[in-house]
């Protein structure tokens, strides 16, 4: 069985993420992917954090019925911050012998050197790192530590151009996200008030 993780703070999902998702998904020959919102995202964000609860229905929502990829609440459920490898060793106890693609993005995987058990992380995985829009790979593969390179595979998505940070601004600004992300995830956040000023 091969799995693809992909992990993140998603705050919102939108349509980039789940093409990411689809994409793996169809690249990569995998049986599924989970979605695994963070509960406490371990490093410094530039914004408040929008609770765990909200980014994890976001993502159901998003997801709905599609079979191929499931919302999986293992770090929310855990609570605190959300390091990568204590979800890996989770995983490898509920999927014996599975083999675990983990994607997330490269500007994340570029600060892996300050990662819990990096080396641990990329023992227990294939480490994905994905292009996101305006990402220059080469410089972010130079910010990794050389001895994890090795262990580290890019792929780089098609730049779609949307971004959690800019849905988040459009919603302050009164401006509309249709087609950002998911349409009930639109409704979500205009029934809960989420990322108005």
């Amino acid at each position: 069985m091969r799995i693809g993780v992909l992990g993140g703070t998603f705050d919102p999902i939108h349509n980039a993420h789940l093409f990411v998702a689809e994409d793996a998904y169809a690249q990569f020959r995998l049986d599924q992917v989970l979605i695994v919102p963070n509960a406490v995202p371990p490093h410094w964000k530039p914004y408040s954090v929008t609770p765990a609860e909200h980014r994890l229905r976001m993502a159901q929502l998003a997801v709905g019925s599609c079979v191929r990829m499931k919302v999986d609440p293992i770090e929310v459920e855990r609570g605190g911050p959300s390091y990568t490898v204590i979800t890996l060793r989770e995983l490898h106890e509920r999927y014996p012998g599975a083999e675990i693609l983990f994607l997330t993005g490269a500007d994340a995987v570029a600060e892996i050197g300050t990662w819990r058990e990096p080396e641990e992380v990329v023992r227990l995985c294939r480490l994905i790192a994905v292009s996101r829009p305006g990402s220059d790979l080469d410089a972010l593969r130079d910010r990794i530590p050389e001895r994890l390179r090795p262990f580290i595979e890019t792929h780089p998505a098609p730049e779609l151009g949307i971004s959690s940070t800019l849905i988040r601004a459009r919603v302050r600004q009164g401006l509309p996200v249709h087609y950002l992300t998911p349409e009930a995830v639109v409704a979500y956040i205009q029934e809960t008030g989420l990322y108005r000023a």
